[in-house]
């Protein structure tokens, strides 16, 4: 079945998360990550399921308001709280969950990418387990982070994405997609996306309404421009002049309106490594954080950098140098082709077959060499 039509099928009345795995995946496998998601976070409740037409086995993961309000409370997540108790955004308590904002709904209090952040976390309560009794057990490695996030990445769970709300998405479809000439919900969109997604839908926004003054200046301009030369040369020195005063006004608005957002949805103080999700491949040992006083995983810097010396280098030098000598060939071929005049016409085609033939088998090859030099160089 499809990711789209994943997305639209609800067989559960209760679902948050949809985990799908390839027709592959053995039963020991399913069983035994089912019990370490079920021991590492009791909290959560997973229905299994089987689509009998694609033999793919599923994962229905949902859970109780209650154990999301403990969660919130765990993480610290920022949430906004009620006019008459301050406003503005705190981290939230459940001892004082009564001043923020909606916390009677539960439909409305977390929204969509708040509750799809909070079961991504299903990985981090399962992780530092071995694997023995499954067909994971020739791994080289153990779960390092959380079994889902590195499972997904080895491709033994082959999605893992939230089901889509049909109420929001019908009302996002009028507002938002049908509507013309009318602002961006992006309150909205941040709270069923994300801050991620409403954050670059309101710089594309606000690009694209900034353009409109370059748009009219150029226009203005070239219709008034001479034919002759010196008129095209002044023209287009105004014109440039233009363009460097319009894009630092555009970069420092843009910096306000983006400090705005950012204070508005919650994130302006938070770190980006509090934002991003760490790398599955990423290997280290456990530490304590000299900065935040968490756990972390660390790699030594001097183990990156001696991979990179020793490794990375030569192989990038060894790629730039095979690549020029093919580029030289392909050269030295043309040049061999056209100086012979009783070939057919279609012969003199062949370097440029050989070239495009070179560049698209390079491609894939480099593609490989870059995954591996950055999974092996954690």
């Amino acid at each position: 079945m499809s990711h789209k039509a994943w997305m639209k099928t609800v067989p559960t009345e209760n679902c948050d998360v949809l985990m799908t795995f390839p027709d592959t995946t053995d039963d020991h496998t399913l069983l035994w990550l089912l019990n370490h998601i079920r021991l590492g976070i009791p909290e959560l409740i997973v229905q299994v399921r089987h689509h009998k037409h694609t033999r793919v086995y599923a994962f229905f993961v949902t859970a109780t308001y209650e154990s999301l309000l403990r969660g919130a409370d765990e993480i610290g997540l920022r949430k906004p709280v009620k006019a008459e108790f301050g406003g503005g955004m705190r981290s939230f308590s459940c001892e004082e969950d009564y001043i923020y904002e909606n916390i009677e709904n539960e439909l409305y209090f977390f929204t969509s990418q708040v509750g799809w952040g909070g079961m991504q976390d299903v990985g981090q309560g399962c992780g530092d387990v071995g694997m023995q009794g499954t067909s994971l057990q020739p791994m080289a490695h153990p779960v390092p982070r959380g079994a889902v996030p590195e499972l997904a990445a080895r491709g033994v769970i082959q999605q893992v994405f939230p089901l889509h709300e049909q109420r929001i998405l019908k009302r996002l479809m009028k507002s938002w997609v049908q509507a013309v000439c009318e602002a961006q919900p992006l309150d909205e969109i941040c709270d069923y996306f994300g801050v991620k997604i409403a954050m670059y839908f309101a710089w594309l926004g606000f690009y694209t309404s900034a353009m409109v003054y370059p748009a009219v200046f150029g226009s203005i301009l070239y219709t008034f421009t001479e034919s002759d030369q010196t008129s095209q040369d002044i023209c287009c020195v105004v014109f440039a002049i233009f363009n460097v005063i319009w894009a630092t006004l555009f970069l420092e608005e843009w910096k306000r309106r983006g400090a705005e957002f950012a204070y508005k949805w919650g994130t302006l103080d938070t770190p980006a490594e509090s934002i991003e999700e760490p790398r599955p491949q990423f290997r280290g040992v456990k530490r304590i954080s000299p900065v935040t006083s968490a756990e972390e995983f660390y790699y030594p810097p001097w183990k990156r950098l001696l991979f990179q010396c020793l490794v990375s280098l030569p192989v990038c030098l060894a790629c730039l140098s095979c690549v020029f000598l093919l580029m030289l060939g392909c050269f030295q071929l043309q040049e061999f082709v056209l100086s012979i005049q009783e070939l057919p016409r279609l012969i003199r085609f062949l370097p440029k077959i050989v070239l495009a033939v070179i560049v698209t088998a390079c491609d894939e090859v480099y593609k490989k060499v870059a995954y591996w030099l950055n999974d092996m160089g954690a």
